[in-house]
Parts: structure tokens; sequence; C-alpha cells
């Protein structure tokens, strides 16, 4: 199905299914525990062996020499699989670093060898008899040392009027220079998988967000047809993005297990998540505003700089800066630098959630100097079109309508005044309030599926998208049961596996919008062909509603379309230009209190708000989980989460959830969310936008407004731990 002019009514309006808050229909199997990880596949294959990586113990050198006498000699051992012995996988463009093969290291923890054996404990043990030998090479670990001369990444600027001249020129400005740490992703999955051969064909049961991305990079790495490859990963314990690429796991696996002729699982152990696998790229923001006293821009610079392997990528903080807010003259960069240090990659909401954590406390900064409400600040400077091509509107923008309603439900000081900081405490407790934007653009992307009628009555729905722990099973569900007019019990959904049709997959909050349009466009072949079935013609105007299929004053019950034989239809979504020519984006107003200790500095969240507008919300309850999971995420960002980077060794010390701290719902007693009524017609049949990423986007400036409202101490270098503000709070007495 093409689509390429805007929605207009369609079946999915009746909205009895959609748009209703829906318990999970996975949520049985997973609370009861009968749906597996990757690791826990023990099924689907016999005589599975354990595979244990030995990473490297240098960030950069080469591998002098690798003994493995004892190793192999130990007990229990299959096989060893070392990377002296294979050339460098081929990869497809995904990966800055190397997965496996080769003398060289890129960075610490590379993949090195895998020991195979007939248990865990005896791979574990045989691994730590390789003695490896290493030429070590000097390396640059610290992004603050090479900050100065980080060249300007290729076509990341975007000149538009005179920046320096306003800026000159503007009464009020604004130049300040912020920082972001090192993130881990830190899921609760670590990435895992079990290969096994038949012939020379490979299937790998894996945790990936992306099957067809994985499918393809497989099958490069081994250097077999693409055919040949058969990817399955049906539950994943979250991947917030280090999962959307192939990793070691898989090729380790699948090599391992056509060396031994039989099923290996290998699983990377919690530090290789941190220093094996990807992050989130530490980054080093400068920020200049100009205004007029009226509060309006009239010159905005943002310029970013990061460090990644050679061959990575940038991490793209100034994408928000484009177009959140209006302005004339406009300058943003992005800087990139070489750091030996492991990958950065995505991590959720690369981009715009490290460059809110700058950009939306710079207007805070801002809105003090003009003495100007925040909010008011926020809303004089929207923009319904792109500031830089004021041709191509926003689909919808609803900015303003968030800021507003989060105000009011928060209780937001109404003045036209900055809040001014340190006024109210509540015995040892300094409390503050603060506020930011969110915003996340919205990505379309081809999405196919295929839908089947049984002879019972029963639609089943395949496709290859994943469940990252989003809720994709139940929105699919009603995707499909309000197109075919059945209860949801009446649908089977079937996930994460590359003999279905290829989808958008998940990640880059793109995947719930594209993945249930592509059940949409199935769903209308399924329905031509059972309304053919059931003898309606096709000028017809037909229904499918309570099981059956009604038209001209007939009714005929839906099961009776594949009497004769089960009914199977499979399409895609493609786009035309719809994004060209309208800007697709969602909005936030995130609200936070905060407390701060008046003798240790310790923050403490009292309660958080997030007013979204999202496009339609396909399933609120799910949408809600998406966003105060986001919410949280954006706390520890804000708060504690920090890679400590050994800048003589090169690797992330903290490298294990007992040294890198997250936080939990319990850790923040309110957390509320609101969804803005709103339907965007440009984006897909469904009328749906993203939202699991919009929650991150902004919380972590809101959260520093509110610390900097309780202590008028304003810090500008993340996580806003207590010994950056102690000794600057106000006198105890």
């Amino acid at each position: 199905m093409k689509f390429d002019q805007p929605a207009g009514t369609n079946p999915i309006d009746r909205m009895k299914l959609v748009g209703k808050a829906t318990n999970r229909i996975d949520g049985p199997v997973k609370t009861t525990g009968l749906a597996p990880y990757a690791y826990e596949r023990h099924d689907v294959a016999d005589g599975q062996l354990y595979g244990y990586v030995l990473g490297s113990a240098i960030a950069k050198g080469r591998i002098a020499s690798m003994d493995l006498s004892q190793a192999k000699a130990a007990p229990g051992v299959v096989g060893i699989v070392s990377t002296l012995d294979h050339e460098p996988v081929p990869l497809l463009g995904f990966n800055a670093a190397n997965l496996f093969g080769g003398p060289v290291i890129q960075h610490y923890h590379q993949a090195i060898a895998l020991v195979v054996a007939d248990s865990f404990e005896q791979a574990r043990a045989a691994t730590s008899l390789i003695r490896v030998k290493y030429d070590r090479e000097d390396g640059q670990f610290d992004l603050s040392a090479i900050a100065p001369t980080a060249p300007l990444k290729e076509d990341s600027e975007v000149r538009h009027g005179d920046f320096d001249a306003a800026f000159g020129q503007a009464a009020v400005t604004l130049d300040q220079t912020y920082t972001t740490p090192d993130e881990s992703h830190a899921m609760m999955e670590c990435h895992s998988s079990i290969a096994d051969w038949s012939g020379d064909k490979v299937t790998i049961w894996t945790s990936n967000q992306m099957i067809q991305w994985n499918k393809r990079s497989l099958a490069a790495a081994l250097q077999v047809p693409e055919e040949n490859v058969r990817v399955d990963s049906p539950y994943l314990g979250g991947g917030f993005g280090s999962k959307l690429f192939l990793r070691s796991d898989a090729v380790l696996a699948a090599l391992a297990a056509r060396q031994v002729g039989k099923p290996v699982k290998v699983m990377l152990p919690r530090p290789f998540v941190f220093n094996n696998t990807t992050h989130r790229p530490a980054t080093i923001q400068h920020i200049k505003l100009g205004a007029g006293r009226d509060g309006r821009l009239t010159a905005i610079s943002h310029v970013s700089i990061n460090g990644n392997l050679p061959n990575g990528d940038i991490e793209t903080a100034t994408a928000q800066t484009e177009l959140l807010y209006a302005g004339e003259n406009r300058l943003t960069q992005v800087r990139l630098g070489v750091l030996n240090l492991p990958e950065g990659n995505a991590m959720r909401a690369p981009g715009e959630a490290p460059g809110l954590m700058a950009l939306e406390i710079a207007m805070d900064e801002l809105a003090e100097k003009l003495d100007m409400n925040p909010v008011d600040l926020r809303i004089v400077n929207d923009t319904q079109v792109d500031p830089v091509n004021p041709d191509r509107p926003f689909s919808q923008r609803q900015m303003i309508e968030c800021l507003q309603r989060g105000a009011a439900e928060f209780g937001w000081n109404e003045g036209k005044a900055y809040p001014r900081p340190g006024q109210r405490r509540e015995g040892e407790w300094l409390i503050g309030t603060g506020m930011a934007v969110g915003f996340r653009n919205h990505i379309l992307m081809k999405s196919g599926a295929r839908v089947r009628l049984s002879p019972e009555g029963r639609v089943i729905v395949e496709t290859d998208m994943t469940d990252i722990g989003t809720g994709t099973y139940t929105i699919i569900a009603q995707t499909a049961a309000e197109m075919m007019g059945v209860p949801l019990d009446a649908v089977t959904v079937r996930l994460g596996d590359s003999s279905y049709p290829a989808s958008a997959g998940s990640g880059g909050q793109w995947g719930a919008a594209n993945s249930t349009a592509g059940v949409y466009a199935a769903c209308v072949k399924l329905r031509e062909q059972a309304a053919a079935a059931a003898g309606f013609s096709a000028a017809d105007d037909v229904d499918f509603a309570d099981g059956e299929i009604r038209a001209s004053g007939r009714a005929v019950p839906l099961r009776q379309a594949a009497s004769g034989g089960e009914l199977v239809a499979e399409d895609a979504i493609e786009y035309g230009d719809l994004n060209k020519r309208f800007q697709q984006s969602t909005f936030a107003g995130h609200f936070v209190e905060m407390a701060v200790n008046a003798f240790t500095g310790e923050p403490r969240i009292r309660r958080m708000l997030a007013v979204c507008a999202a496009g339609r919300i396909l399933n609120p309850k799910a949408a809600r989980s998406q966003v105060i999971g986001a919410m949280t995420m954006g706390a520890g960002a804000a708060l504690m989460e920090e890679l400590a980077v050994d800048t003589r060794f090169g690797f992330f010390v903290n490298h294990d959830l007992a040294g890198y701290e997250v936080p939990v719902h319990a850790d923040i007693p309110h957390q509320q969310v609101i969804f803005l009524e709103e339907a965007d017609e440009t984006t897909s049949p469904m009328k749906a936008k993203g939202v699991g990423e919009l929650g991150l986007c902004g919380v972590g400036a809101a959260i520093a407004n509110a610390i900097y409202n309780a202590t008028g101490v304003r810090v500008r270098d993340y996580p806003i731990t207590l010994d950056k503000h102690l000794s600057r709070l106000p006198a105890i007495a």
C-alpha cells in the first residue's frame, strides 16, 4: 500500500479497540516466566554447548601472541574460536568497531576468543587459562583533550541568516557550555544468542531489535547468502538501541557452532554490555542565544562535540535546535574527534536526549536574564513552520498546548517573572520546580505484515516486528481486531522471526506507528479477499464488525469467508513524500518538583508530569508505561548515570550495575502522564506517531532547572551529583 496522501476516514477511526487502554496480551506469559529470553531457549536445539567470551585487556594495539594450550586441555572444553584464526568479519556499515577477527585491537573488551564447553562454568574457567601477549599502543580516551581540535563533521552544519551579526546586536545574550557524560543502555537482558547449523544454513535465536538488519549483517559476517540465515527474537528484555545492530554474541555463537558442529549459546557478561557493545557518547555543547527584551530569539547557535572510534558516527545533539524554536539567524554544528573508547552509537532518543539536556537549561538561563516566566519564553518562540524552510509547515504542533496544560495541572507559577530560586524550604529540604520542552521527530519506515483468516474465524498476524518490552503484541492485535471486526482474543500475533514479512523493527520511536500501519495494509487486502469470498461485490460498502461482514442489508459470519480454506494476505506500508512536505514531530511539556537536602545536597524527585502530543495514542495504558519509563531514565541521566572513563587505559571502570547506578520507579513517588487529543493524517492510516522516546527528551533539563530553583546553584555538568553543588548551597544558619 502506498501512502502518499493524507489519510481520510478509515476503519481505525471507529476506535472500538485502537485507542483504548488495553492490558498487554503477552502479560500472562511475561509474568509467569513462560516468555523466554534468548539465552533461555533451551528447547530450540538439542545438545546446546556453552560459549564464554574473552575480551581484550588493552584498548588499542595488537595481539602479539595467544597461547590456547592450557585452555584446550581444560575439562569439558570442546573447541576454541580465536581471533588470530579469522580475518575480520565483514560489516555492513552499522558498526564502527570490528566484531571479531584479526590481531588489531580497537577498544577494551573487544572479543578476541570464545571457549566452547559442556557447561558454562567449564567455559568460563577455561577462558581464564588463555595467555595473551599484547603490543599496546597509545590511545586517546579524554573528550576534553580532543575537543579543541575536533573537526567539523561533514554535512552537520546548518546556517541560516547571519548569526554573528544578530548575536552581537541582541539586547540580551547567553553564552554557556554544557556537558553530558558517557552513558550505558543498561538494559535488563544482556546480549545473547544461540546458533545452530543445518548444512549450510544457520538459525540464530537472539535478542535483537531489528530482525532484517541483523539477518543481512550476520549473512555478511558469515559470508553466506541471506536466505541461509534465519533470525528469531520474539521476546527481548529491553534494548534501548544497543540491540539495533549485530553484536559479537551472535557472530561468535555462529562461528563456534559451525566449527564444533553443535549448537552453541553465548551471553555477553554484564561488563561486556558496557565495554564490548555500544554506549551513548559524552558531549560538550556550546550554546549561544540572543533575544530581544520581549524574549523573542534573534540568534541561536548550538555546537556539539563528541568523540568516537574512527568511522564512528556523531551524537546528533543539535537536531532539535534546528526545529524547536523560531529565530531567523541560526548556526548548528557537530564536531567529531577520534577516541579509542568502546563505540558510541544509538541510545534511546539519540541526539535529542542529550541535546535537550543542554538547550533547555540554556532557555531557562535566558528566561532568568529576561526576568521572564520560562513557560512564556518558550511560548513566544513557538513556530508552526520549519524555521529554516518556512514553506514547510509542521503537520501538527501542539507545543503551546502541552505547556499550557502542563502548567495548569502542575500548579506552575502563573506570573510573568522568572520564579526566584531558593525561596521554598520544608524543614531540611530546599524545594524547587522546573520545566522543559520535549521534542522528538517522527520517522517513516516501510513495514510489512502477513495476515491469515482461519476457517474458525481466527485472525493470525505474522511480521518480523519485535516487542522490546513496549507492548507491540497488543497494539498489533488491536489493529488487526479493529480492521477485521473481531474481538481481541480472536487474534494471534507472531513476531520476531525473519521468515515473516519485514517490518520497520523497534527503534527511534518509529516501531509502533509503522508496524501497525503495515498490519493495516495487509488487513485491507484480507478484507477484500474475505468480502469477495462471502459473495460481496467490489461496489458494496462493506463493514467488518462483531465477527461479521456486512453490506446491503446482508450479514455473513467472518469465518464463513474462509470455509473453503484459509485466506492469506500480505502487504506493506510504503510512503510517499508527505514527510518532506510536512515536518512530522512530537512534543511534550515536562514539569518536575525537586527537593534538595540543605545539609547533604542530596537531590530527590518529588513529582513529575509529562504532557505529550504524539499523534493518535494506540494504547494509552502501554504508552503511559513507555513515558513513565522514559521519565525515569531521564532522571538517571540527570542525577546519577555516568560511565567513569579510565583515561590511562581506555575503559569504563564502573562496568556493572553495582558501580553504574540506574534509577527505579520507587525513586519517584509520583509520575503523571497526559496525552493530548491528536490524530496526524500525514503520518499513516493509523494517524499515529511515536511516544516512547519523547518521554525522555527534556526530562534531564527539567530536573536541572528544578534543582537550580531549589538551591540557586546552577550546575551545567551532568549528572548533577551532590558534590557539584554542596559547597555552594545556601547557608544553613
